[in-house]
């Protein structure tokens, strides 16, 4: 059986699963329904709850116990006292329970997923303008890693940042100063 849990791509695989793939997971329960006394044969109905009955009266279960007490004070088995000679009977219900995973393809997040029109505060979105204002955004970024809203997106976003960084460092000439 193949357990699937969220990872990095929205979704963390313990063994590879391919897209479509169907997974089942069966169960059985077994539940006693019906047994027949070990006195007279007739049948015992069974509620499900604690220990099985045994015999269909309770007249029937003291004779059991008295023919039992008997032939273990006589130290031999009592050919007469009327306890069924036949193997006890049981009525059993079988249950089983199927459940069907289907593990679909991850898709990348959209660009909307990633950029909300409007702030929390009911500004419109805008990006940064100047380096004071990105240095802000990305200490606002750094804390709310952890969010469960941005967890799913972490790596792609982890991902735009190495490109963003490798930007930075590259050397990039500084833009002329026009100075009219």
């Amino acid at each position: 059986m193949t357990k699937v849990s969220p990872g990095s791509s929205g979704i963390r695989r313990q063994d590879a699963v391919e897209p479509g793939e169907i997974h089942e997971t069966t169960t059985v329960r077994e539940q006693l329904l019906q047994r027949t006394c070990e006195w007279c044969g007739e049948p015992v109905a069974y509620r499900g709850r604690g220990r099985p009955p045994r015999y269909c009266s309770p007249v029937h279960r003291r004779r059991a116990w008295e023919l039992r007490s008997a032939e273990a004070r006589a130290d031999h088995p009592v050919s007469e006292g009327g306890r069924s000679r036949e193997p006890v009977r049981e009525i059993v219900q079988r249950t089983e329970t199927v459940v069907r995973t289907v593990v679909r393809p991850a898709t990348a997040p959209s660009s909307t997923l990633l950029r909300p029109a409007r702030r929390l505060s009911g500004q419109p979105y805008t990006l940064p303008e100047d380096a004071v204002e990105w240095i802000e955004a990305l200490a606002v970024l750094r804390r709310e890693v952890t969010n469960p809203r941005v967890h799913p997106f972490r790596e792609y976003i982890a991902r735009a940042c190495e490109k963003t960084l490798q930007a930075l460092r590259a050397d990039v000439p500084a833009p002329a100063d026009s100075g009219d």
